[in-house]
């Protein structure tokens, strides 16, 4: 993603409290943020690896309204929305809801059901998502092109619901991460090509990386039970229990079948630790 970023967040609280998309503020050394033609120091909050979304706040005032928060689940296949990034009103377009649909990403990461849109809004990391009534119903995430809508390919954004982060905002501002125990994670990238997973990334001195997992390998079960797809494979992982628990893969190197023992950890103690602006 580079050592640089930049994207969106919604303010959500009096206090300044702002969400945007986690991938923009991970593992970050310096963040600013602007607003109102005004740009302050900001730290991150807290991250919830679960959603894939961060709280970040500006170390300074920044004066601005919040947005009322709503939920995904409200909107329906079809109706009108709003996309909102920073900038003015170019940054504003109208869209519509064309899918609402299970989403899996190869970085270990599962939504239920996250919501697409059309046409796509040019600059979506952390783009707020808007219903009718001017309410928060989720954070932009991803473009995905060639995006299937029955039987026809179209440019989308997808969005995490903003409802997975409102129930732990409180346990993140004070603990900066869920209090529930973590999920285990192996510290891999795996692509899902017809069903065939294969890992496509390893990060060093990860779990997998320990186990002696490698690019190349199809993983083709969990304990030796048949994994299809990247959802079912990351909850089959998830289900074994918190982060520490050995998972057994079940994996296929140069035509030759294995089992590699992952003892999993925690993401966020793998993260790179940013410095307090």
């Amino acid at each position: 993603l580079g050592t640089e970023r930049s994207g969106h967040g919604v303010r959500i609280r009096d206090d300044g409290l702002i969400v945007t998309v986690g991938y923009v503020v991970h593992e970050a050394d310096n963040l600013w943020i602007g607003a109102n033609n005004a740009v302050v120091p900001g730290f991150v909050v807290g991250h919830d690896f679960d959603s894939g979304l961060a709280l970040i706040k500006p170390s300074l005032p920044l004066r601005g309204a919040r947005m009322e928060i709503s939920r995904a689940d409200s909107l329906k296949v079809g109706d009108a929305v709003t996309v909102m990034s920073s900038g003015g009103r170019s940054q504003v377009i109208e869209a519509r809801v064309v899918a609402k649909q299970e989403f899996a990403g190869r970085w270990e990461y599962v939504l239920d059901q996250a919501i697409f849109t059309a046409p796509p809004h040019d600059s979506w990391s952390g783009a707020a998502l808007v219903d009718g009534d001017n309410r928060l119903c989720g954070l932009g995430s991803l473009v995905i092109q060639g995006f299937q809508i029955r039987g026809t390919s179209t440019n989308v954004n997808m969005f995490v619901p903003i409802e997975l982060l409102t129930p732990v905002i409180d346990e993140i501002c004070a603990h900066g991460r869920r209090s529930s125990p973590p999920r285990p994670w192996l510290g891999v990238l795996v692509h899902d090509d017809n069903h065939e997973l294969t890992v496509v990334g390893v990060y060093r001195n990860c779990p997998a990386d320990k186990a002696g997992l490698r690019p190349g390998d199809v993983i083709v079960g969990i304990d030796d039970e048949p994994v299809v797809g990247l959802a079912n494979m990351f909850r089959t992982m998830w289900s074994l229990g918190s982060a520490g628990v050995e998972v057994p893969l079940n994996v296929v190197r140069n035509t030759e079948r294995m089992e590699l023992r992952v003892r999993s950890g925690d993401r966020a103690g793998y993260q790179r630790k940013g410095t307090l602006q």
